[in-house]
């Protein structure tokens, strides 16, 4: 398929969206894995930017990013949240969080933290969430949590909150 001038000019005048994809990993007991990165304050969900210039999909993305920073090359579960995150200095971000699903004590031995990018790992019980993971990410990891306790369906969220 050929692009025209027209063409090639509307699509780099529509707007620029990021998207990341994530893994959302449990224990036994139910407690979040999360990352402390060291580029930044605070905490995070194995996952990261998706490479759309390869043709990277959300969930290739997902499984990519959690390989690189801990070290496990696991198939993913169901698609657990979608959400539209507000720019504030950039673009809006669409998150994608899938289920990476409960790891056993084996799984956690074999964790090998990407040195460039992470400082250490945790296990975090829900009523934490929201104090290492503040905002939008911690209202989707909650709002995936419920999706999976209610065992169906893909929460819909913008910024962190449900809309359907």
């Amino acid at each position: 398929m050929t692009t025209t001038p027209d063409f090639a000019a509307y699509i780099a005048s529509l707007p620029r969206v990021l998207a990341g994809a994530a893994a959302l990993f449990r224990d036994g007991e139910g407690q979040v894995l999360l990352v402390e990165p060291n580029y930044r304050e605070g905490w995070a969900l194995p996952g990261g930017t998706i490479e759309s210039d390869d043709g990277e999909t959300p969930r290739q993305g997902a499984r990519r990013e959690t390989f690189e920073e801990i070290g496990l090359d696991r198939e993913l579960g169901r698609l657990l949240a979608v959400d539209w995150v507000h720019g504030t200095g950039r673009p809006p971000l669409v998150a994608y969080l899938y289920d990476g699903g409960v790891l056993g004590e084996d799984d956690f031995k074999a964790i090998r933290l990407q040195e460039e990018e992470l400082l250490s790992w945790r296990l975090v019980p829900r009523g934490e969430i929201t104090a290492h993971l503040p905002g939008a990410l911690g209202r989707r990891v909650l709002a995936a949590l419920d999706v999976l306790a209610d065992g169906e369906g893909t929460a819909e969220l913008e910024n962190g909150h449900r809309v359907a």
